[in-house]
């Protein structure tokens, strides 16, 4: 049985697409059957594993939209590209873009992701999508096809302040759209575990949410390893396989597994 995770946040450069790779290239290595689909028209997870130039791609995760919207044949596999890792990928590119502003007057506008990622579930154990960085249609149709949505949330007091706006957007999301969405967990990164203000910080969230939301124990520590991935084009395990990042991202993976299907 598939298990679909958004990894989301409205805030930008909290560790979103560095989790959705290291988590799903994490899961693979573990065993499971992983697709990543980038939900984010500046292609950074697209970027991340690899593929520098997103906008010469002829067959992205816009092409896939746009024939869900005027009902044609999916071409699914088209779009679908394999990873070294033991990933597949669904692309995207600045395309995403513009498919953003056609879906607001399309029916069914929040639930076309949801019509192809239906089609091909059944062929992964996990799929991840990496959502932009705001809360707007990509990001609500990405929550309206998850079965749970992973917080990625910088160590710092402004991105925990943001989580209240983002939370209402579950909740409403959950109650009109996708009644099975539940929060897989809050992940704190960038953790810088020397100083008091970020131990300060990580107490807040536990203090604030535990009661309701899972808080996962795991610490994505503050690593110029981790930052350096993207323009490597691979995970942590590869890049830098025993450093501190990657043991944590393990440990992370080992966490999602063991919170079950």
């Amino acid at each position: 049985m598939c298990k679909i995770i958004a990894v989301a946040n409205q805030k930008g450069g909290v560790g979103k697409t560095t989790t959705a790779v290291n988590l799903g290239i994490g899961l693979a290595g573990e065993g499971k059957k992983v697709l990543l689909i980038d939900g984010d028209p500046q292609g950074s997870l697209t970027i991340s594993l690899g593929y520098r130039e997103p906008d010469r791609l002829e067959v992205t995760l816009a092409t896939l939209l746009s024939e869900v919207m005027e009902e044609k044949p999916l071409s699914v596999s088209e779009a679908i590209i394999h990873h070294d890792e033991g990933v597949d990928l669904i692309p995207a590119n600045i395309e995403l873009s513009a498919l953003e502003i056609n879906l607001v007057n399309a029916m069914s506008r929040e639930v076309m992701l949801r019509s192809f990622v239906e089609a091909i579930k059944s062929e992964y154990d996990y799929i991840v999508i990496d959502c932009m960085p705001s809360l707007g249609m990509l990001t609500i149709n990405a929550l309206a096809c998850a079965d749970s949505v992973l917080i990625p949330v910088q160590a710092a007091y402004l991105p925990v302040k943001g989580l209240e706006q983002l939370l209402k957007t579950i909740g409403r999301v959950q109650r009109r759209l996708n009644k099975k969405l539940r929060i897989e967990g809050i992940l704190l990164t960038m953790v810088d575990s020397r100083t008091n203000y970020a131990r300060d910080i990580s107490q807040l969230v536990v203090d604030s949410y535990s009661d309701q939301i899972r808080v996962f124990e795991t610490l994505i520590p503050l690593s110029v390893r981790a930052a350096e991935i993207s323009a490597e084009g691979s995970s942590i395990y590869q890049y830098d396989p025993k450093g501190k990042a990657a043991t944590a991202y393990r440990t992370l993976t080992e966490e999602v597994i063991g919170h079950g299907c």
